[in-house]
C-alpha cells in the first residue's frame, strides 16, 4: 500500500475510534453505507496495524445523534478528501438548520489555524454535541414551563460532582501509541486536558473525581522512564465560585514548555507548573 495510502486509511481510522470512544451512553454514532462492513473494521483496528487493513471504501459515512433528538449530523471521512460535516433534522426549520451550518463551518474555518490532528473528532466532542445537548435542555425546560409542569422546581437539587485533576510528568512522551492513549481516555472519561510531546513529557487532566482516578491509574499502568505523578487533588474553585469549562470534553497536545506554561495560565493555574520547575512565569 502506497504511504499517502497508508497514512490516511490510518488517520481515517484512528479519529473514527476517537469519535467512537468520545461518546456518551446516549450518543451515538451509525454508518450510513455499507454499516456491517465498517463497523467490522473499526472493531479489527483496535487489535490490527493500519498495514493489515483493508477498507470497505475510501469514505466513511456516518450519522451522530443523541437518544430523543430530532437534530443530527452527518459526517463524510475520506482517506483522500477533505471532511464534510453537515446537519439533518426532523421538522427543523430553515433558520436551525442555518444556525448550525454556520457554528460547524466557523468551527471547520478555526481549526486550519490551529494544530489539531482531528478537527472533526474535535468539532464533535467539543462543539457540536455538547451545543445539542444544551438545546435539547432549554426546549424541555421551556416546554416544562409551558405545560405548567413546576415538579421540577420541587425535587431537591442534585449535588456538585466533585472536580480534580491530575498533572503527570516524564521523561519523555513520543510513542504515538501513547498518546491515542491518553487521546481515547480523555474523551471515553470525558476529561479536559493536554499532553506535551517529546522531552520532557507532561500530562495534565481535569474532570470528575471518578474520571481522574481512572486516567491516573491508566497512565500508571503504561510503561514509562521516569514518570512522576504530581499530584492528584481536588480542584480550586474559580474566582466565580465555580470550575469554568472543567467538564468540556477536549485534548490538546503541545510541543513546547512554553505553550504548557501559556495554557495554564489561559486557566489561571500557572502556578501548578511553574512550582515544580516546569518552565517559568516568562516563558513563551
Amino acid at each position: 500500500m502506497p504511504t499517502e495510502t497508508l497514512e490516511g486509511v490510518g488517520r481515517l481510522l484512528e479519529e473514527l475510534q476517537l469519535i467512537q470512544c468520545s461518546l456518551l451512553p446516549d450518543e451515538h454514532l451509525s454508518f450510513l453505507d455499507e454499516a456491517k462492513a465498517w463497523t467490522s473494521a473499526l472493531d479489527r483496528y483496535s487489535e490490527d496495524s493500519a498495514e493489515e487493513m483493508s477498507l470497505p471504501g475510501d469514505e466513511a459515512c456516518f450519522s451522530v445523534q443523541l437518544t430523543g433528538g430530532r437534530v443530527w449530523f452527518e459526517v463524510k471521512l475520506s482517506t483522500t478528501k477533505r471532511a464534510s460535516v453537515s446537519v439533518k433534522g426532523e421538522n427543523i426549520t430553515r433558520d436551525e438548520q442555518e444556525r448550525w451550518q454556520r457554528v460547524i463551518a466557523e468551527n471547520l474555518e478555526l481549526s486550519k489555524g490551529i494544530h489539531t490532528e482531528y478537527p472533526i473528532y474535535e468539532l464533535l466532542s467539543s462543539e457540536l454535541l455538547p451545543l445539542l445537548r444544551e438545546d435539547m435542555l432549554t426546549k424541555a425546560e421551556i416546554e416544562k414551563g409551558a405545560s405548567g409542569d413546576t415538579s421540577a422546581s420541587k425535587r431537591p437539587q442534585s449535588t456538585p460532582k466533585e472536580i480534580y485533576h491530575a498533572l503527570f510528568t516524564s521523561h519523555h512522551l513520543i510513542s504515538p501509541n501513547k498518546r491515542r492513549s491518553l487521546q481515547q481516555w480523555s474523551s471515553s472519561l470525558s476529561l479536559a486536558g493536554f499532553a506535551k510531546v517529546g522531552y520532557p513529557g507532561v500530562i495534565y487532566a481535569q474532570g470528575e473525581k471518578g474520571n481522574i482516578e481512572d486516567f491516573v491509574e491508566n497512565v500508571k499502568a503504561m510503561q514509562w522512564l521516569a514518570l512522576k505523578l504530581r499530584f492528584v487533588e481536588p480542584l480550586p474553585l474559580d474566582k466565580q465560585g465555580g470550575h469554568a469549562d472543567a467538564t468540556k470534553r477536549s485534548w490538546k497536545e503541545f510541543e513546547k514548555v512554553g505553550e504548557v506554561v501559556e495554557e495554564m495560565r489561559k486557566l489561571g493555574r500557572e502556578e501548578y507548573v511553574v512550582e515544580m520547575g516546569i518552565g517559568s512565569a516568562g516563558t513563551k
